[in-house]
């Protein structure tokens, strides 16, 4: 059942189906359409030219009643019936005070008048009137139009009436045979249907077959397989995309795999790091207890020692905890109106014993003294801070470090720049500079641990704010922030809040 199911619901039986149905409703349509308008046609051109013959004929048949000619009725009778393809059957009104001679008649009264739809139309001659139908006739076996006149003594009154019958038989051949040439066709359109199908789905269902065969790869790992589809339409951009995924995804699996011998190093290095502090921790507090050590200088030293591998311990923890807790989706920080010119003061106050080492300047780019925005303070100075030591650490002496802030747009978003005069960050690895544990290889970020930027990210994130940067190699980095900023009134109804 499955399998047959499957059969059904390929792509050949669907385009097959497709191609089915609308030659089939196209073949309908144009039935329905050709045998009404040749019907309608057809019917229109007999009926006018029948009504024609009607009144002529029931004029002509008067006069040989009124002049008495029987042998002139017969004759003209016989005429008719060799030059004009209808019958004309002459009906006395027995009913009339006149009624024409059985010598006009020309027709079985009883045999005619057994059936309805003449019986309908010589009754309406018998009052005068000219009617034209068009029904099924038993006699005919055939589709019949049927005209009647009335017949008009010398009082002018109805003596008579006439029937001018044309069987419509050849209109329903030519139907029939227009029908039977069209269904025909229908099947031989079926059949050319069914190659065109075939064609098709060969051409849709082969590059899907490769790319279906090379997705079963990807899913193996073998990202160097290609589909080898050339074409210029959609499949073929489709087939380049899965092309171009299948590149992507190997330069991500490298990357991964760099990344994660990265992390394995980072790892190894911390157990070492956190080690190596705790060997000195332990032998130095060893020396002080056992009283190795007696000289007051020496013992400061140990102590100052002690502090000192304590708080690189301290600090190691205490990022990796704070990257923990902002990673959590369901910490939340304590917000509160802030005002970032406060926060740069600090920063830059907290800065200046590093930067004025190095003698690099920070500049202050501001057009106003309040940029305020819903955030906690402690946070938000651990996030710049985190940017002003790598711009300090990065950039050469004698350089400056440009803070620019700017107010919110319509969109009411303010943008924060740290942008500095350093070595930069090569492209190949800017876009990991925001991963967890990446750490760049220079010198000068040796004693990092690849934690701080991360923390940067996801400190932001936490303010619904965003973090981008902009580096050339050798010609600086830019460390762009952006912050809703809030107005002066929500600035008041939070203080009101609060309090």
């Amino acid at each position: 059942m499955k399998k047959v199911q499957s059969r059904i619901n390929n792509i050949f039986f669907r385009v097959f189906g497709s191609f089915a149905v609308l030659i089939l409703i196209f073949a309908v349509l144009l039935g329905i359409i050709f045998v009404s308008i040749y019907r309608s046609t057809t019917e229109e051109y007999n009926r006018q030219e029948l009504a024609r013959v009607a009144g002529n004929v029931a004029g002509s048949i008067r006069n040989f009643v009124i002049d008495d000619e029987k042998t002139a009725f017969v004759n003209y009778i016989s005429s008719f019936s060799e030059f004009e393809d209808a019958e004309i059957w002459c009906f006395s009104d027995r009913n009339a005070a006149n009624p024409m001679s059985d010598d006009f008649v020309n027709t079985a009264d009883d045999m005619a008048l057994e059936l309805r739809d003449f019986r309908k139309l010589i009754e309406n001659a018998f009052q005068g009137h000219s009617r034209i139908d068009t029904f099924y006739s038993e006699i005919h076996k055939s589709t019949a139009m049927v005209a009647a006149a009335p017949i008009f003594g010398e009082d002018r009154e109805v003596c008579g009436g006439i029937l001018v019958v044309k069987s419509m038989k050849e209109m329903d051949d030519t139907i029939n045979r227009s029908v039977s040439l069209i269904l025909v066709s229908s099947v031989m359109a079926l059949a050319l249907s069914a190659l065109v199908a075939t064609w098709l789905a060969h051409i849709i269902t082969d590059p899907i077959k490769s790319m279906q065969t090379m997705a079963h790869e990807m899913i193996e790992g073998n990202y160097e397989c290609k589909t080898g589809i050339s074409r210029t339409d959609e499949i073929g951009d489709m087939a380049r995309s899965i092309d171009m995924l299948s590149g992507r995804l190997k330069e991500n699996e490298i990357e991964r795999q760099n990344l994660e011998q990265m992390r394995m190093d980072f790892f190894a290095n911390v157990s070492h790091e956190l080690r190596t502090p705790i060997a000195v921790v332990s032998a130095t507090a060893e020396c002080l207890a056992d009283g190795v050590v007696t000289d007051e200088a020496k013992i400061s030293e140990y102590y100052e020692r002690i502090l000192r591998e304590c708080k690189s311990m301290e600090r190691l923890v205490a990022d990796l905890l704070i990257l923990s807790k902002m990673q959590n989706p369901n910490f939340k920080i304590e917000k509160e109106p802030v005002n970032l010119i406060h926060i740069f003061d600090d920063l830059i106050r907290s800065a200046a014993t590093i930067s004025k080492e190095k003698h690099i300047e920070i500049v202050m780019n501001c057009d106003k003294g309040i940029y305020m925005m819903m955030g906690d303070y402690d946070r938000l100075r651990q996030m710049f801070l985190v940017i002003f030591d790598n711009a300090i650490k990065f950039s050469p002496e004698n350089s400056k470090i440009y803070v620019t802030l700017k107010s919110g747009g319509e969109d009411g978003m303010m943008t924060v720049s740290i942008r500095d005069e350093g070595i930069g960050i090569s492209k190949e690895e800017l876009p990991f500079i925001f991963d967890k544990f990446y750490k760049s290889k220079l010198r000068m970020n040796a004693k990092g641990t690849g934690l701080g930027l991360a923390i940067a990210k996801y400190i932001a994130i936490k303010h619904d704010g965003s973090i981008t940067v902009e580096s050339e190699q050798g010609k600086g980095s830019e460390f762009i922030f952006s912050f809703r900023e809030i107005s002066e009134e929500e600035y008041m109804l939070s203080e009101s809040s609060d309090k």
